[in-house]
């Protein structure tokens, strides 16, 4: 096929996305722009094969040259759809038996590390000073989800049942009701002895929840982000922080003192390593040395 004829093609093409599907002048530019890129690809190869001869593998080249210039995974994402539909198009209104970018995908893009607080940083928010029961609660709260990396929706469903103080351990219920055994560490168990003193005096016998309000209910997890922000500022820490960033940080910091992936898997709850990789099973014994050697706190002096 000719370069008047692939034009001409394309053309008809761009006329038929602004009359016919009536998609505006800076879309059809878009199309367009993407299109020629296409032509471009076509005519740097050695063999030039016409519209009608690519292939799925042509296609693949294609967008494996694009990835190679340092395309991102969005861009490349959308050339290949503007391909996809002028394909279709051909096929419709050409006779083209076949669309050469069926089924294809673009690479995907890069995952960006969590965000984590420094050690010092860590150590800085959660050494909350103040006897007053809302700080008494706020210090065991940000002690436990950076000693356990707990998740939020995990925190706020804990009740007093989950702490056995005797073994530094906590059973916590994560995504899809499972079950897990988390190490604490001792400034956390602390933390939490006085928490539960001064709980005492707040709440009626019957409610189990480990963490509660001013009038004695469960927390909610929308409390808790808005005290950690509030924490953040009083303790000179200038980070939009979250509590998912304790998290982060708990398994950033074992994960570097440790090198031991699997057993910060198994702390997070993480049911495929991979998810544990952008920063399975072992016995808890194991587990608990792990942390013991790697967590900032729950080091021997």
């Amino acid at each position: 096929m000719s370069t008047d004829a692939q034009h001409a093609y394309l053309e008809a093409y761009l006329s038929h996305l602004r009359h016919e599907r009536g998609l505006s002048q800076l879309t059809c530019t878009h199309y367009a722009r993407d299109l020629k890129l296409l032509f471009s690809l076509l005519e740097d190869q050695p063999v030039k094969p016409g519209l009608t001869q690519l292939t799925v593998n042509h296609i693949r080249r294609h967008i494996a040259t694009l990835h190679g210039r340092g395309m991102g995974s969005r861009s490349i994402a959308r050339t290949l759809s503007a391909w996809r539909g002028f394909f279709h198009y051909l096929g419709e209104r050409h006779g083209m038996t076949d669309n050469p970018c069926t089924g294809l995908r673009a690479p995907k893009a890069a995952k960006p590390l969590p965000q984590a607080l420094s050690a010092d940083q860590a150590v800085m928010l959660v050494e909350i000073q103040g006897d007053d029961a809302l700080s008494l609660r706020d210090r065991a709260m940000l002690e436990l989800l950076y000693s356990s990396g707990l998740r939020l929706s995990e925190l706020v469903g804990l009740n007093l049942n989950a702490l056995d103080s005797s073994n530094a351990t906590l059973v916590v219920t994560g995504k899809g009701n499972k079950t897990r055994i988390v190490p604490v560490g001792s400034h956390a168990i602390s933390a939490i002895q006085r928490w539960l003193t001064a709980r005492s005096l707040m709440c009626p016998p019957a409610e189990q929840a480990m963490f509660i309000n001013q009038r004695g209910k469960r927390l909610t997890g929308r409390s808790v982000q808005y005290r950690l922000k509030e924490w953040a500022l009083k303790q000179g820490i200038n980070i939009d922080l979250h509590p998912h960033m304790l998290r982060h940080s708990f398994a950033s910091h074992v994960l570097q003192s440790s090198g031991d992936l699997r057993a910060v898997q198994e702390m997070l709850g993480h049911a495929n390593i991979s998810t544990t990789q952008v920063y399975t099973h072992l016995d808890f014994h194991h587990l608990a040395k792990v942390y013991d050697a790697a967590h900032p706190r729950a080091r021997k002096k």
